[in-house]
């Protein structure tokens, strides 16, 4: 197994990593990608440089709203859905699992062992 996955595998569903990481709550901007790296094991490491532009871009498009918080002595932009970005989420995670679904079908010739004689 690789270390990470190649960004071009991730690059459709980088949105929707990170609604599902904010469905179990506010998180601010480190800690959204910190989230997706435990949970994948390590297998998605998203770079400020990615992640932050995205999270513009989803509060841009009212799927996440932002709000600064300086309650633990250092001020940071928390992240939550809105009901539009839960929306999102569900709709893209159905169209994902049909997507994978589809991958695993195709993919089974190839990724199965032969066959063992008799």
């Amino acid at each position: 197994m690789s270390e990470s996955l190649d960004p071009q595998l991730m690059r459709g569903s980088l949105d929707l990593l990170v609604l599902s990481v904010l469905a179990d709550g506010p998180r601010y901007g480190y800690r959204i990608g910190q989230s997706l790296k435990e949970s994948s094991g390590s297998l998605v490491n998203v770079q400020a440089g990615t992640l932050y532009p995205l999270l513009h871009r989803l509060e841009n498009d009212k799927l996440i709203k932002a709000s600064w918080d300086d309650s633990t002595g250092r001020r940071r932009k928390w992240y939550e859905l809105t009901p539009a970005g839960r929306r999102r989420l569900k709709q893209q995670a159905l169209q994902w699992q049909e997507y994978a679904d589809c991958l695993r079908r195709i993919l089974a010739p190839v990724l199965e062992p032969p066959p063992k004689p008799a």
